[in-house]
């Protein structure tokens, strides 16, 4: 294999990602405990690198801390901690263990690179089997079990109902294709203990805007002008950073640019470890903190907003697939993506986008990218026969990828200005709390450990 364990093993983790249909915030998760237990394997093969859970107890002599061993290690942490994680898909990993040269029932004696490796992941998993995520289905008035993992244990009730909007101002919840009708993804999600924020609502921002008031209403007009002005380049950018069900969800798409600039950089085992660890803990702590405030603010979607606003008028807005801008029903009006199960405000895309971005420009040491991708004509997913012709997307600095992606949810239908906006500044904060705490690791410094 031609990439380092640390890319291969987050391929790895995305491949199951997609095939498990995870929500973002989960996958931000389970990238961290991954890409945790990686690095901490690591760490202990290196000569100044602190540990995220037992600093430098695992810490071998000089004389074992080659590259071999740090390869070793670092593959035995992740076989454990993805056959945690996703334990339906332990004969893949297995297989890959097998791949790459390894034996994933025999990691070896106490200090050998395999053992050192299980004992790391252990650690983290440990850790993370108690972080308020409810993996193991054990928290709540009636715990279930691994039936019930990752279900919310909180008892989040929403205000309205898919019939009946009481309050104009919360989330409601949407019907599905199949009968059934939303159920607010993962609502606890900001009670979920943190990398480097001490909690969930430490950086919580402003709310969204309130019925009544001119500007609710205003923010309904943005979207319908954004709706009535989509441009075939406009919907390449909402179906490329798109990212739903059965993709590698917004957090696995930064992953992805990471691998990107693993391959431009040239880096190997040294630099990647560290890389995927403060980068998957940037997305760890964002979708934590942008679900905190989904959960307190719990806000209305426009789709709701602009048919409470429109109903029995008129509204200029795309028609649907094939019909362009055109005058329809304000209660008719569907955006062009379909619309998540969770509340408004901020965006999770933005918020992880800015996290992702703060990270890997610090970790480089420039802004810089030059990442871009080509959409093919007729490719929509939404819309057959869209783009007319190929559209080019490029983002010369990590931040103009991360201003697109929450652009495209306004471009979607799915987010008003300010919750992309909002989320911008909340994830380039967790970025810039995140990189120093791993950055304290990395030189052997350790930070006190989160215990709760």
């Amino acid at each position: 294999m031609s990439d380092n364990v640390a890319v291969v093993w987050n391929q790895a983790v995305l491949k199951a990602v997609r095939q498990t249909r995870m929500g973002p915030p989960l996958v931000a998760r389970a990238l961290h405990v991954l890409h945790a237990a990686m690095y901490d394997a690591w760490a202990a093969h290196d000569d100044v690198a602190f540990g995220s859970r037992l600093g430098d107890e695992l810490r071998r002599p000089p004389a074992g801390r080659t590259q071999e061993a740090k390869w070793e290690a670092a593959s035995f942490a992740a076989h454990v901690a993805l056959a945690d994680l996703f334990p339906r898909q332990r004969t893949a990993f297995a297989k890959l263990m097998s791949d790459l040269g390894y034996d994933p029932d025999a990691p070896g004696p106490a200090g050998s690179p395999g053992a050192v490796g299980v004992q790391a992941a252990r650690a983290v998993l440990a850790f993370r089997h108690g972080d308020e995520s409810n993996q193991l289905g054990d928290l709540g008035p009636e715990p279930r079990g691994m039936a019930a993992a990752y279900e919310d244990w909180t008892g989040y009730r929403p205000a309205n109902s898919v019939m009946r909007l009481l309050d104009p101002n919360r989330w409601q919840p949407l019907p599905l294709p199949d009968g059934t009708e939303q159920r607010f993804l993962v609502p606890h999600w900001g009670l979920v203990v943190p990398f480097a924020l001490q909690d969930g609502w430490e950086l919580r921002p402003e709310g969204p805007r309130r019925h009544p008031g001119r500007s609710y209403l205003f923010q309904a007009e943005e979207i319908l002008a954004d709706s009535a002005g989509l441009t075939d380049e406009h919907k390449a950018i909402a179906d490329y950073w798109a990212d739903g069900p059965g993709s590698e969800t917004p957090p696995g798409h930064w992953c992805l640019h990471a691998q990107t600039v693993s391959a431009r950089d040239g880096h190997g085992l040294d630099e990647d470890v560290k890389l995927f660890f403060a980068l998957s803990g940037a997305l760890l702590d964002a979708g934590i903190a942008c679900w905190d405030a989904k959960r307190a603010y719990d806000s209305v979607r426009p789709i709701t907003a602009v048919h409470f606003l429109f109903a029995g008028q008129e509204v200029l807005a795309w028609g649907g697939p094939g019909q362009g801008p055109r005058r329809i029903k304000g209660e008719d009006w569907r955006p062009y993506l379909a619309t998540p199960p969770f509340g408004e405000h901020p965006s999770g895309h933005s918020t992880f986008s800015a996290a992702a971005a703060a990270v890997l420009a610090r970790f480089t040491g420039s802004d810089r990218f030059g990442g871009g991708v080509t959409i093919a004509a007729g490719s929509s997913r939404v819309e057959a026969g869209t783009p007319a012709t190929d559209v080019v997307l490029s983002w010369p600095t990590f931040s103009d990828a991360a201003e697109e992606a929450g652009r495209s949810r306004r471009y979607g239908g799915i987010h008003f200005q300010d919750a992309d906006l909002v989320g911008r500044a909340l994830g380039a904060m967790v970025g810039a709390r995140v990189w120093e705490a791993a950055a304290e690791l990395f030189t052997g410094r350790h930070p006190a450990p989160v215990t709760r």
